[in-house]
């Protein structure tokens, strides 16, 4: 689980910021230099305990060294927060490290339990990553993965659920999941009822959807359990349009098209009509789908219909004749 620094309000140099900018002006001079350089002398054993934390040892390691975690938590890459951090890291160096475990099967080398981005910012900087190691098991690996990332809050709900899909699929127990994520159990079952619902392929496609939560999934999840709204989703998925856009609005793009279309099978199936040449008999023609359905108006409508029904056999073996003479 992510350690909780209780010194963030005194080291965070947002905190600092806004100090600066509640007192504009304000000249520093006699007791009140001596209590500033007291505070700094304070920010400095801070920052020296939290490299000094017994069991945590913190290490530069090469991040050519690091293999991602085993199971995904993230979909997609937030290019405008990456670049935040990028230069937030380039500015003033790494404040947090990540944690790594040796890796199971490769000597030498270490795979990520979490700060996969920091990670990537330091290699992409063409510096170290400052991190924690620790010799963990695969269910330690997850729950510490999974904390981390829930005491942050900067997951989705289709993120948090699709993670909880793929413990499962590994074979993990609930109660296992349930710490990862820290959530309940009926938390735990709506999240899989939607993961379960949403085919992988889609859900990847969309993304982290951030703005979306969780009653507007299970709507979605409702909706694409059908076949005929499944095939659609997919469909649209091959749409230029759909790629085109930011992962919140592909979103509401599939939602959209998939209301859209239910519209259109409500409405009524357009009718045709034939009559006899003296007007006799009148049918009236509907078809919608795999339904189809004649209505006779006539004085003797009923013994018409009899007739047609009783030949209906016959019927059918010449509309058989009529189809294989087409095919030939």
């Amino acid at each position: 689980m992510a350690r909780k620094n209780v010194f963030a309000n005194i080291t965070s140099p947002s905190n600092e910021r806004s100090e600066r900018k509640a007192t504009p002006g304000y000249a520093t001079h006699g007791a009140s230099r001596s209590m500033i350089s007291s505070l700094s002398e304070l920010r400095e054993k801070v920052a020296q305990a939290e490299q000094q934390v017994p069991g945590e040892t913190i290490i530069e390691l090469d991040p050519e060294l690091l293999e991602s975690s085993f199971v995904s938590d993230r979909m997609g890459v937030d290019d405008i927060a990456y670049t935040e951090l990028l230069e937030a890291i380039r500015e003033r160096g790494q404040d947090t490290p990540i944690q790594v475990r040796p890796h199971p099967t490769t000597n030498g080398r270490y795979q990520i339990v979490f700060g996969h981005r920091r990670a990537r910012a330091a290699k992409d900087l063409g510096r170290p990553v400052r991190a924690v190691v620790k010799a963990i098991s695969d269910t330690d690996h997850v729950i510490a993965q999974g904390q981390e990332n829930s005491a942050r809050e900067n997951l989705s709900f289709i993120e948090r659920a699709m993670f909880a899909q793929r413990l499962v699929d590994l074979s993990y127990e609930r109660p296992t999941i349930q710490t990862a994520l820290s959530v309940d159990a009926p938390m735990l079952t709506r999240m899989l009822s939607v993961s379960a619902r949403v085919p992988a392929e889609i859900a990847n496609a969309i993304g982290a959807a951030k703005s979306v939560g969780r009653d507007r999934w299970t709507d979605f999840a409702q909706q694409i359990e059908r076949p005929a709204t499944l095939e659609l989703a997919r469909n649209l998925l091959n749409d230029p349009a759909f790629s085109s856009l930011a992962s919140d609005a592909r979103f509401e793009f599939l939602a959209k098209g998939i209301r859209k279309a239910a519209k259109l099978s409500k409405r009524p199936s357009s009718a045709s009509e034939w009559h006899a040449d003296d007007s006799s008999v009148r049918a009236e023609f509907k078809g919608s789908g795999k339904s189809y359905s004649i209505a006779l108006k006539a004085n003797d409508a009923g013994r018409f219909g009899r007739f047609i029904a009783e030949n209906l056999g016959r019927f059918h073996q010449e509309f058989l004749k009529s189809t294989e003479t087409k095919g030939k």
